[in-house]
């Protein structure tokens, strides 16, 4: 029933939609669902301890059986840099005095892993279906590892370039993220925010260029930007802020109500969060010191100083400090459970592409 079926075949679905993974923002509870309705559930790893990886997998496991995915990041480690690390907490002295927090007082790193090694290893032994990758691919090594424990390989790509970069060294299907979409930008062969393509542009550029199954992403919330993705030449896609409003995602209730409140033109890329753009709904501390900023030290650890404002302001109810991952398209989202919300989406594609059908 679906006009391109290479994707659904690939990775053994029945819904062409993978559930994006959103580090802190979801968990296994909503990897389930998705997995039951048909669609590829996402479990995002970056922030998990090894041990939290097992038991998440664990409870996915003794609810479905379906293919799942498992999202890591692949960035290097952070170098110290002191100078920065003084810069950016001088940047924040002001606001430190307002909330009368001790600026001395260290405070512990923001917890984003590489894959590596550990991982790995909890990869061949777990066997999921498919493994995603964020800011690039894993050393060779560790990339042939994973395609030996039976894993499909999907990595996201910004750019034309980073697709067919992707492609060269063995990805089976290519995420499009175009600039609308939330969270972190998967960008990894350039740092200029600046020329960052959008959905509309970039997914029939990288069709034409790969020979692999694109997964187009960013922007996309219902089955009007679903139906679009295939006809730009995508073989499915990949849908993140819906999923925030479900209730069995893992966004606090302030996060929640930013999201309601959010219109077209509420996010902005920022690397205030973590020191690498990405898409947040706009507060305080983007609008007075970025949203993009020369002062914020290496990913991850720029969020390290955030954390006592963010901790403090948001006891008082306040989102002044913390980071509001969200698309641009969070003005679109509804409050239903993730099954009914993947099972809507599904209708609504059928429904407009059977006029699409109607019209050839």
């Amino acid at each position: 029933m679906w006009p391109d079926r290479r994707l659904t075949d690939l990775l053994n679905i029945e819904i062409p939609i993978v559930q994006a993974p959103m580090a802190g923002a979801n968990g296994s509870a909503l990897v389930i669902e998705i997995c039951k309705a048909g669609a590829l559930g996402s479990l995002p790893c970056a922030m998990l301890d090894i041990e939290k990886m097992y038991s998440e997998m664990d409870l996915i496991r003794q609810q479905t059986k379906e293919p799942i995915n498992v999202n890591f990041f692949v960035h290097e480690r952070p170098k110290v840099n002191l100078e920065m690390d003084k810069k950016w907490s001088a940047r924040l002295s002001a606001y430190y005095s307002e909330f009368e927090l001790n600026t001395n007082v260290s405070v512990p790193k923001v917890n984003r892993e590489p894959f590596d090694e550990a991982a790995c290893v909890f990869v061949e032994k777990v066997c999921p279906e498919v493994v995603s990758f964020h800011f690039g691919l894993p050393e060779l090594n560790l990339l042939n590892r994973v395609k030996a424990a039976g894993s499909k390989v999907l990595s996201s790509a910004t750019t034309v370039e980073e697709a067919c970069w992707l492609e060269e060294r063995g990805c089976d299907a290519i995420i499009a993220q175009g600039y609308e979409a939330g969270g972190h930008r998967a960008m990894f062969l350039s740092n200029d925010i600046n020329t960052q393509v959008g959905t509309l542009a970039l997914v029939p550029q990288v069709v034409d260029a790969v020979s692999i199954p694109v997964i187009a992403a960013g922007g996309i919330a219902d089955g009007r930007g679903i139906a679009a993705a295939f006809a730009l030449g995508a073989a499915g896609v990949q849908i993140g802020t819906p999923y925030l409003f479900t209730p069995e995602a893992l966004v606090s209730e302030m996060h929640l109500l930013s999201l309601k409140m959010a219109k077209d033109n509420s996010t902005a890329v920022t690397n205030l969060f973590s020191g690498r753009p990405a898409r947040s709904i706009m507060n305080r501390i983007m609008q007075e010191v970025g949203p993009m900023s020369d002062f914020p030290t290496s990913f991850p650890n720029a969020g390290s100083a955030l954390a006592p404002l963010k901790a403090a302001a948001e006891a008082e109810g306040r989102p002044d400090f913390s980071s509001l991952w969200s698309g641009q398209s969070a003005g679109l989202g509804e409050s239903m459970g993730a099954a009914d919300l993947t099972q809507k989406l599904v209708n609504d594609t059928l429904s407009r592409l059977r006029v699409i059908t109607s019209f050839e």
